[in-house]
């Protein structure tokens, strides 16, 4: 088979820039590719606030002090290249501190301009490469253009006759909409037509939907997702448009680093563990409990949640369930994440009205939620809707039960638990509710009662494969059938 060549464009790659799942995938499927034998170069911004290690980044000599026009607008970028961690494989940071250099990644008024200079950026940096990709493959609504700009601004270019162009849709809550004003900044006030009429007619542009259009083919982070997002509110207004493109739109579940994420080798962890012998996973619950002053609990279920606290995360379920559960049970919980003051007060409060039961750690601590994971016998995700999430999937590896809402990637990656048969993963609600919830919250604490079911049930998820092997395998097989490269 012939090695392919993909540049894959995303506005946040980890460890450089990250805020949420986008960033471990932009840089674990490029990780994947790369060692599988396939010519894949990632292009990202350097932001001011960029993780570069300054020994293991260098200029690009023929992409220094690059000139780009942007309407009316002029710029220079420069390109220096670093070394992924895990990896030898190279990514390249586009260097322009006037977009760039703030001190956030996202939220700036000039965003759509910010991230339409990346994606220009990437394909001139192509072309000054003399590569040519045989996909390019974009990610959410930051790089949504670059289809529309191989067609207009580049279309003059035979170098890219025969790329194709691959859109993955990590969260279609964020599509990039902007004043129809925008277009000339983005060198495309001559190709309105292009763009959706109704957005222009109602004075915006839509990146996110400008991408649906034109991509030659769109990806979501699970099936369930894919889905989902064609009918009904989770398409977010795009619906319709993806129910047009079905054909076109196919759902690969995210996969996990095991590399990053596996508890027989996580150097964060006190103690190691695997599927066949859980002794570490003990010692990490005692050892967390109690640095964090929270009562020990040898048969008592520890809960954890980790999480950005957004209305997405659905944690308004646990309300009355969670109060309950705590008063009335022997239980322990310890919740890590910030964001809305509505559930942040929640946690707050049952960390007051719950002492040595309750710890809350307002904000994010990577070390503590391997360890949440490692140390937690359940693990409470109810999202409202959820593309893909990776912490149900560290759950099942770590040993740790997951109880989800049946939606998105949580449907395909936790299977609900049977006493009967002795299968399944974890426990699924169908109806976004709270009587769902309590209900998967009580299956989960009565059957943690049972010792050997509960060993089975958790071993059956630590056997689990969700790694970048299995799934980024999946990837390949579509830019095949996409560039047409045996």
């Amino acid at each position: 088979m012939s090695a392919l060549k993909i540049c894959l464009v995303a506005s946040e790659v980890a460890p450089f820039a990250k805020t949420g799942g986008l960033a471990d995938v932009a840089a674990a499927l490029p990780r994947y590719l790369h060692a599988a034998g396939h010519d894949v170069r990632v292009f990202l911004p350097r932001y001011a606030k960029s993780e570069l290690d300054p020994a293991e980044t260098h200029p690009v000599d023929f992409m220094s002090d690059v000139h780009l026009a942007m309407g009316r607008l002029q710029f220079q970028y420069s390109v220096v290249t670093t070394r992924l961690p895990g990896s030898d494989l190279r990514v390249y940071a586009v260097d322009c501190p006037p977009l760039y250099g703030r001190a956030g990644i996202y939220g700036e008024e000039d965003d759509h301009l910010r991230f339409a200079f990346l994606t220009r950026a990437a394909i001139e940096s192509c072309q000054r490469m003399g590569w040519s990709p045989h996909v390019f493959h974009c990610n959410d609504w930051h790089t949504a253009l670059l289809p529309l700009y191989l067609k207009t601004v580049y279309g003059w270019d035979s170098m890219f006759r025969d790329s194709r162009t691959l859109l993955t849709i990590h969260n279609i809550a964020y599509q990039g909409v902007f004043a129809r004003s925008v277009l000339r900044d983005l060198s495309l006030d001559g190709d309105a037509q292009r763009f959706y009429a109704s957005d222009l007619e109602a004075g915006i542009v839509n990146f996110l939907k400008t991408g649906v259009l034109h991509a030659d083919l769109l990806s979501t982070v699970s099936p369930t997702y894919a889905r989902e997002i064609q009918s009904g509110e989770l398409g977010m207004g795009l619906q319709g448009l993806l129910a047009q493109r079905t054909r076109s739109l196919i759902g690969i579940l995210n996969g996990v680093d095991y590399a990053e994420w596996d508890p027989a080798s996580d150097p964060r962890l006190p103690a190691h563990y695997g599927v066949d012998d859980l002794a570490g996973k003990e010692e990490n619950k005692r050892r967390l409990l109690a640095e964090l002053e929270l009562a020990p609990a040898d048969r008592a279920p520890l809960m954890g949640v980790i999480s950005r606290l957004t209305a997405q995360k659905g944690f308004e379920l646990l309300y009355e369930a969670l109060p309950r559960a705590l008063a009335e049970r022997d239980t322990r919980l310890i919740a890590l994440g910030s964001g809305a003051t509505d559930y942040e007060g929640f946690f707050t409060q049952l960390q007051t009205k719950f002492p040595g039961k309750v710890c809350y750690y307002r904000g994010f601590s990577e070390d503590l939620a391997h360890r949440i994971e490692a140390a937690s016998d359940i693990f409470l995700m109810p999202s409202r809707f959820e593309p893909c999430g990776l912490n149900q999937m560290y759950s099942l590896r770590y040993g740790t039960v997951p109880i989800v809402h049946r939606t998105g990637g949580l449907a395909d990656s936790v299977q609900q638990w049977h006493w009967e048969t002795q299968t399944g993963t974890g426990f699924l609600f169908e109806h976004f509710d709270r009587q769902g919830l309590a209900w998967a919250l009580e299956s989960a604490l009565a059957t943690y009662e049972n010792p050997e079911a509960w060993a089975k049930l958790v071993r059956n998820g630590m056997t689990q494969d969700f790694s970048w092997e299995k799934q980024g395998a999946q990837y390949v097989e579509v830019y095949r059938r996409l560039s047409g490269v045996g």
